[in-house]
């Protein structure tokens, strides 16, 4: 093993849903680690600004804009991004959230949360893959949630594709160990995203949110960074299949 193993130097990752939020922070932590990094969205725009702010950083940053929810996209955008270089890291990571009361879920945003949460990450896992096994390595990490775990009224749609994520990981351990892959999850608690922003201006949500959590507050993405680094480096090399949790200690307690 290297002197250092959570060193990414001459690794290339491919990070998914990276134009902002979590995705970028990833991208960020990765891009600090030595790696470099690959944004993956649907908008050009977006993903440019990412990779500019990178770059000001002086890290190695290039856009893929592809749909994911789009297998043809997908094994288009996968094959034009290793045309320039292998793909060594794969952070699977782009998600959305929908609310409603289970009752009246509108089976189209059903359909739409599924394709994006979990159609998504086996498109681009499978795609990626089949270029990691004939070489013989790879990390895949795709991040789960607290809803892999715990469940929350209105949101019932949404951790029953983070649950399957999880379990998918865990498949895709069960497939690709041998072939010298480690698949594992990441599982963010309650961070302060744009996505949670709604949630973060709510005064009764946060101060419940603060006592739920044994940390008393709500993560910050860049929290986030260490445990994908650790689960993108030679630091996990016999960590297959496992979920890790950064939660501030939610999932924990009672």
């Amino acid at each position: 093993m290297a002197s250092n193993p959570f060193n990414l130097s001459g690794r290339r990752a491919l990070i998914t849903g990276a134009g902002q939020g979590i995705g970028l922070a990833l991208a960020r932590a990765l891009a600090e680690a030595g790696a470099a990094v690959v944004l993956n969205g649907r908008d050009a725009g977006k993903l440019e600004r990412a990779a500019s702010l990178l770059r000001t950083g002086g890290y190695s940053a290039e856009i893929a804009a592809f749909d994911v929810t789009d297998p043809e996209a997908v094994r288009a955008g996968i094959a034009a991004v290793t045309a320039q270089g292998d793909i060594d890291i794969l952070i699977n990571n782009a998600g959305i959230q929908r609310r409603a009361p289970l009752q009246d879920f509108p089976e189209d945003t059903w359909d739409e949360l599924m394709r994006t949460n979990l159609d998504a990450v086996f498109y681009v896992a499978k795609s990626v893959a089949r270029h990691m096994i004939p070489r013989g390595r790879g990390k895949i990490v795709n991040i789960c949630s607290v809803q892999s775990e715990l469940g929350r009224p209105g949101i019932a749609p949404y951790a029953a594709s983070k649950g399957a994520v999880r379990m998918l990981t865990r498949g895709m351990c069960a497939d690709w160990a041998r072939h010298g892959l480690q698949v594992n999850g990441l599982a963010p608690g309650y961070f302060e995203t744009e996505m949670n922003r709604a949630l973060v201006e709510n005064p009764e949500f946060s101060a419940w949110l603060c006592n739920r959590t044994p940390a008393g507050r709500w993560g910050r993405v860049e929290e986030l960074g260490g445990a994908a680094v650790f689960l993108a480096s030679d630091a996990s090399s016999f960590v297959n299949g496992q979920v890790v949790f950064v939660d501030g200690g939610m999932t924990a307690v009672v």
